[in-house]
């Protein structure tokens, strides 16, 4: 297979770019700074530079893919990064004949089967504390819905940089309960499993550790 990863630099796309190529598949890796990527070359790697706002370049990072992968970081301040990526990702793909899209946002910014408690009391702290990059992910998540593509949106928990365990629980439509860290290992298994998962086309995944 091959997929294209955007925000490959980052904690979590890093080990996406890393688990696929383990796994066989050919990427490319969009970036804008090669040198973070840190990763030896390898045959079936590609490392291009892109401009988000670059159509034509975001296009041309795209063509040819069976999945595209959007792992982008979002900032901490009042921002709209990840909903102007996705506005150019989407159309690129949409011009390139690319179908299978698979983006990381963020359970935190969803209540959606959680506890009460975590509904009433936890949520709202963490909303306003994260309130300026769940709004650019909320965002970003209605760009990707309204598309034609087939899309999924995987909701993580807080992040963690610990190893890979291959424990990571799944609810589909709704956050997984009690649970609330993931390691970006895991999460990155767990966006390679969506990829090629028709039953999450069209949904939210909700993940976390198992």
């Amino acid at each position: 297979m091959r997929i294209t990863v955007f925000g490959a630099t980052g904690g979590t796309g890093r080990h996406v770019v890393e688990q696929a190529l383990d796994a066989g598949h050919h990427v490319t890796a969009v970036v804008r700074d090669p040198a973070r990527l840190g990763l030896p070359a390898a045959d079936r790697l590609d490392v291009v530079t892109v401009q988000l706002d670059d159509r034509a370049a975001v296009r041309a990072a795209v063509a040819g893919a069976d999945a595209v992968v959007d792992a982008l970081g979002s900032g901490s301040g009042p921002t709209t990064v990840r909903t102007d990526a996705a506005r150019v990702i989407v159309a690129a793909m949409r011009d390139a004949g690319v179908r299978r899209l698979v983006v990381v946002s963020a359970a935190g910014a969803h209540t959606t089967g959680d506890t009460a408690f975590v509904r009433f009391v936890v949520k709202p702290v963490l909303g306003y504390v994260l309130r300026h990059p769940f709004a650019d992910m909320r965002a970003m998540e209605e760009v990707v819905r309204a598309s034609d593509l087939d899309w999924t949106i995987v909701l993580p928990p807080q992040l963690t940089d610990g190893p890979r365990t291959g424990a990571v629980r799944r609810r589909v439509g709704a956050n997984v309960r009690g649970s609330y860290r993931l390691a970006r290992a895991d999460l990155a298994a767990a966006v390679l499993d969506a990829v090629g998962d028709d039953g999450v086309r069209h949904a939210s995944l909700s993940v976390a550790a198992g």
